[in-house]
């Protein structure tokens, strides 16, 4: 059942989904009065068919496309309609300040992810009140920060078992190298040396629970549901006893499932076993998805770029060596390799993952709900009317290829970041609204630091250790909410000789 779906059926799907979700919204949310002002037009309206509204459309072109056609018709705030209920798109800096910056009160988040909630598990998340949700992301911002994230840089002993030559689907290969570091520094060593494998396919099975029918049924019994519940169930117990097990003992280890075991509430209360897991598992499907979809696709682009491939290289050799040059003068001997100061210093390798994430952002809009009327102004001055209740989205597939933000903003440039060009700061006003793909205010991505090493660390290990060659065509991007290469990335390497 979970693959019989043709594509056009999940895009109508995709679009219901964001409809289900506004009306699941406005019945269940209480909604302040808006204030009193001289009332601007409400915004325009993409025309559609009677009732179903842009489906057509959608089934048609494909959802991203819709959204892109609709912007370079109607402008930078428009209406998509469907089966009586609407979704308003903010487009650009000037459209976003209040999407991104606004109160809770008035801008909110809840009520809009509980696809979540049967894979992170009871008492975390969004099956929780704002409060105790925002103390479990201080629990998050606390172990992602960068003094934490020092020791999390991992040597690549996978890629040892890489012969001298070979090719592989890089995808599958990136998969499973984030595992291998989630079980160093974020599983534990008890995941790690004995039940790695069966942890690895547990969290596989969780993971293809999350289709678009999920999002509109997300305890609907099918196949991949039942399998995604199962999965959830049995990683609860694995790492119930674990934290058992550590309790009882006294051992404490250095790793972040210790870290969620010791953190406390801000009533001194601790974390139960049963939010711990939840914790981890948000933690590890968040990471995961977003590191491996970003990793690939700026490995793709530097194959398909040799010239920033090459200056990645000579940044890395450039690096390493004064690095060890450094150690050398100060006795510790040559060696040693790319360790966390290395990383921080890699701009060429972060200004590529940057443009790579620009051009193929991991979701396609984020999305929020107006508790409260708002009025929004365009660039051109226009002013319009959102109501109260309405759902927002803000389209990461148009907001990263604004022309009027980026020079030829379909084209791989990741010198549009280096100093003196800087084109997402150069925006008058925009604050941190030109670029939006780790979103931005107070929900803004806590893990963009831990995202940026994890990928660096495996991007720096191919480039320094293998010639690679994309064998595949250039893939086409999934049109659906996940946003990963579709098909297979099949690449063929050699190992380098190394001096």
């Amino acid at each position: 059942m979970d693959h019989i779906f043709s594509t056009n059926a999940w895009l109508t799907i995709a679009l219901v989904f964001i409809i289900t979700l506004a009306a699941k919204v406005v019945r269940s949310s209480v909604t302040l009065p808006a204030e009193k002002t001289s009332k601007p037009r409400p915004p325009p309206e993409a025309k559609g068919a009677p009732l179903v509204g842009i489906i057509p459309a959608v089934l048609r072109r494909g959802l991203q496309a819709v959204i892109r056609e609709q912007h370079r018709a109607l402008g930078s705030v428009f209406t998509l309609r469907s089966l009586g209920l609407a979704v308003t798109f903010l487009v650009g800096p000037e459209c976003s300040d209040h999407f991104f910056h606004a109160p809770e009160w008035e801008i909110a988040i809840d009520g809009l992810y509980e696809v979540t909630v049967p894979i992170f598990g009871k008492e975390v998340g969004y099956d929780i009140d704002l409060d105790t949700r925002n103390e479990q992301h201080r629990f998050f911002a606390k172990m992602l920060r960068p003094a934490k994230l020092r020791g999390h840089v991992l040597p690549m002993e996978y890629f040892g078992k890489w012969g001298e030559c070979g090719v592989v689907d890089l995808m599958q290969e990136v998969d499973h190298v984030l595992m291998l570091i989630a079980s160093r520094c974020l599983l534990g060593k008890e995941v790690r040396e004995n039940m790695f494998d069966e942890v690895a396919s547990l969290f596989h099975e969780l993971m293809g629970g999350m289709h678009l029918i999920s999002m509109f049924f997300p305890y609907l019994p099918t196949p991949g549901h039942r399998r995604r519940d199962k999965a959830r169930a049995k990683l609860g117990e694995i790492f119930s006893q674990i934290v058992k097990t550590r309790k009882m003992s006294g051992r404490v280890e250095d790793d972040m499932l210790q870290d969620l075991i010791d953190s406390t509430y801000g009533d001194g209360r601790a974390t139960t076993d049963t939010e711990v897991t939840g914790l981890l598992v948000a933690l590890l499907f968040a990471g995961h998805h977003t590191s491996s979809t970003v990793a690939v696709w700026t490995a793709l682009r530097l194959l398909t770029h040799p010239e920033h491939l090459r200056a990645v290289r000579a940044e890395q050799e450039r690096l390493v060596a004064a690095a060890e040059q450094q150690r050398s003068h100060h006795g510790g001997g040559g060696g040693g390799g790319i360790d966390y100061g290395v990383l921080l210093q890699m701009d060429v390798l972060h200004r590529c993952i940057k443009e790579a994430l620009r051009l193929h952002p991991v979701t396609p809009m984020i999305l929020r709900r107006a508790r409260r009327g708002f009025t929004v102004r365009d660039k051109e001055g226009g002013e319009y009317s959102v109501p109260a209740g309405r759902l927002l989205a803000s389209p990461l597939v148009v907001n990263t290829l604004l022309p009027n933000i980026y020079k030829d903003p379909h084209v791989f440039d990741p010198d549009r970041f280096a100093a003196g060009r800087a084109e997402d700061k150069a925006v008058a006003g925009a604050r941190d609204l030109a670029y939006l793909s780790f979103g931005a205010g107070k929900h803004a991505c806590m893990g963009e630091g831990y995202a940026y090493q994890q990928i660096k660390v495996i991007l720096s290990h191919l480039v320094s250790n293998f010639e690679l060659k994309l064998e595949s065509p250039f893939p086409e991007t999934e049109d659906m909410l996940s946003m990963r290469p579709k098909g297979k990335a099949i690449v063929s390497y050699k190992r380098r000789t190394l001096s």
